[in-house]
């Protein structure tokens, strides 16, 4: 199982502040499509790949003043569901937008989360950040062993983007990737992509709720998909 870092495992103070990293990089992803035909032309000629340059996200955490633990609180009802699925032995990773290096690895170490991952994909570890399915890929790769046909692979998060990387990187990696949207934001992306409304959570409590009954007896009565395959969800 796969999950998005901010809005999903931890929470901004301040929302405005998530909500105006979301629409940076949002627009850094607009204006890199806008270029990306030109660099893919250049890139094919030299038959090189080079770093991204991340030039947004740089600047954004280069004046971050405030640490990791005054700006963000974990979700506990999020960690317990952690624990319930590292209790069962499902391999688990986390694909995220932000850059690693001053940011995503601080959080998974002050909040006391890398326990519990695999992998863990940050923006600079990929060339295309979601919705492109790179990072999800990379994880996947990452996980700890190869994945199997009947592996039932889920991923939740909070952004449209989330979404649309999760059925991206089923279609490029020919295994299913079940996308969750976890909150109004990410909902929109699964009406979009015609998911079931069951895979729609509007709360974490939701979400906690869906993974203990994916391990009931009697799942397959109400299931979202075939019988769940242990250890990768």
């Amino acid at each position: 199982m796969l999950f998005d870092l901010d809005g999903t495992l931890v929470h901004h103070v301040n929302p405005r502040v998530l909500q105006m990293l979301e629409f940076l990089d949002d627009c850094s992803h607009r204006g890199g499509r806008l270029v990306a035909r030109f660099r893919l032309a250049r890139r094919s000629r030299l038959n090189t790949q080079t770093a991204p340059k991340l030039l947004v996200h740089r600047a954004i955490h280069k004046v971050r003043r405030k640490s990791v633990d005054q700006m963000l609180v974990p979700c506990q009802t999020m960690r317990n569901v952690l624990e319930r699925l590292r209790s069962e032995g499902v391999l688990l990773g986390v694909v995220s937008n932000g850059l690693g290096r001053g940011y995503g690895h601080d959080v998974l170490e002050t909040f006391d989360l890398k326990k519990y991952f695999h992998a863990a994909v940050f923006r600079e570890d990929v060339t295309r950040g979601k919705p492109w399915p790179d990072s999800i890929l990379t994880a996947l790769d990452g996980i700890g062993r190869d994945v199997r046909r009947n592996d039932v692979i889920w991923y939740i998060g909070d952004q449209r983007k989330d979404i649309g990387a999760a059925l991206a990187a089923s279609q490029a990696s020919g295994h299913t990737v079940r996308p969750f949207a976890l909150g109004a934001r990410a909902a929109l992306g699964a009406v979009e992509g015609l998911l079931s409304p069951s895979q729609i959570m509007w709360t974490p409590a939701d979400f906690e709720r869906t993974v203990s009954a994916a391990f009931e007896p009697n799942w397959i009565e109400h299931a979202l998909i075939d019988p769940l395959p242990a250890p990768l969800l």
